[in-house]
């Protein structure tokens, strides 16, 4: 039973209130090597989970449960990953389902695309292995194995010059584009990030402004953002030489973005918030793949919000399709676009009062990189649960298009 999963006895739990629908699931995964056991009743498998930790958790779930089983294994220091699946033809289903702690999502009926589920699979096996091989990696630490500390040199040095390959695909920071003054942060949780931004002018009057983070954390996810880098500058040559207009338009800009994704077949999906602003037209038209927390607007002299839209995240689907929201710029603003890293070193209990605290450090002045810094104490925090992407756009223009002095 365990040779197809490379001699590892993984146990998977599946929660589904649906017999037919639980037992196809478990059959399926029987016969890639795994040992399953299903329950139809969230409190009873509860009971089966203190008993006997699985090393995997496929549950048709509503959001509220999945984040109460999130909270169940973060108390008990487990890293057991949680798949959401379900029958739902509702992109905000996913989005809230992956909001509440699930680290992948499944469509139902599963025989309707096995391939979607062989990757989740694919992705599990390597997340169980790597876990394992974690407790093998500190019990060679304590027993002071001088092959293993030479591997680790090798692999810190392979992650540094992965780290400065990654520094270096960043745009500029402190750059005036636009009539704009655009400034950025990055701060990995491990060594590579998963997050990642740019920000360039499209012509002088258009420009552009992204921020992505990639699931999951390390040099697979660290991969894909040398896969944006690479897309985006592929768009800007496009865009010289006339043959493509796709940076144009944000909801395109994401279509590309997913083609290219489910192309490598990594299993990787994105969140990602697109904008491009306007100088003559005094507008901010944007489009939203799952991106959360949303970009905090604040107007100078005037209100401090939260833009509006929602999406589908980017990579998961075949043909997805993405609105886009357009935003008056009337008058002098600060634009902030945060991942969702920011909410992990917010010290509020709910998210709402997560989100409060950012519009209130915002209103209050807190707009740019380094006072958002100083705010929230990046500097001095030197583990972070999450990877931390920021980026500032400040207006630096008058509202009839002409650039302010600065």
């Amino acid at each position: 039973m365990t040779s197809r999963t490379g001699h590892l006895l993984i146990r998977v739990l599946i929660i589904d209130a649906d017999e037919q629908a639980c037992t196809e699931l478990a059959r399926y995964l029987e016969t890639k090597g795994f040992y399953i056991s299903g329950y139809r009743d969230f409190a009873t498998a509860c009971a089966a989970i203190d008993d006997n930790m699985p090393d995997v958790i496929f549950a048709d779930l509503a959001p509220s449960l999945i984040e109460s089983l999130a909270d169940r294994l973060e108390e008990a220091e487990s890293l057991t990953p949680i798949v959401a699946f379900s029958s739902t033809d509702s992109s905000a289903d996913v989005v809230n389902a992956l909001r509440a702690g699930a680290a992948d999502f499944v469509l139902k009926p599963f025989s309707s695309d096995k391939k979607a589920l062989s990757n989740v699979i694919r992705k599990l096996l390597d997340r169980v292995r790597l876990g394992r091989l974690n407790q093998l990696y500190r019990q060679e630490l304590e027993d002071a194995n001088s092959d293993l500390r030479d591997g680790i040199a090798e692999l810190r040095a392979d992650q540094k010059a992965g780290r400065e390959v990654q520094l270096r695909m960043l745009p500029e920071k402190e750059q005036y584009t636009g009539g704009l003054f655009v400034d950025h942060l990055v701060k990995p949780s491990l060594f590579l990030s998963g997050d990642f931004l740019d920000y360039f002018p499209l012509n002088e009057d258009k420009t552009l402004v992204y921020i992505a983070d990639v699931s999951g954390h390390g040099a697979s996810s660290a991969f894909v953002t040398v896969l944006l880098k690479n897309l985006t500058n592929r768009l800007q040559r496009n865009l010289r030489r006339g043959s493509s207009d796709d940076v144009f338009y944000p909801d395109r800009f994401l279509q590309r973005i997913n083609t290219e994704l489910l192309d490598t077949g990594l299993g990787k999906h994105v969140t990602v918030f697109v904008g491009i602003i306007s100088r003559s037209e005094r507008k901010l038209r944007y489009s939203v793949g799952a991106h959360f927390p949303m970009p905090v607007l604040s107007f100078e002299g005037g209100e401090t919000l939260f833009l509006e839209g929602n999406g589908l995240p980017v990579g998961l689907f075949e043909s997805p399709e993405w609105e886009v929201y357009e935003v008056r710029l009337d008058r002098p603003f600060h634009l902030i676009l945060f991942s969702d890293g920011i909410l992990e070193v917010i010290h509020n209990t709910s998210l709402d009062e997560k989100e409060h605290r950012l519009l209130e450090l915002v209103s209050g002045g807190s707009h740019t990189v380094a006072s958002l810094s100083r705010a929230l104490n990046l500097e001095e925090i030197t583990e972070l649960p999450d990877d931390i992407g920021i980026v500032t756009v400040t207006d630096t223009m008058n509202v009839s298009g002409d650039a302010s002095s600065t």
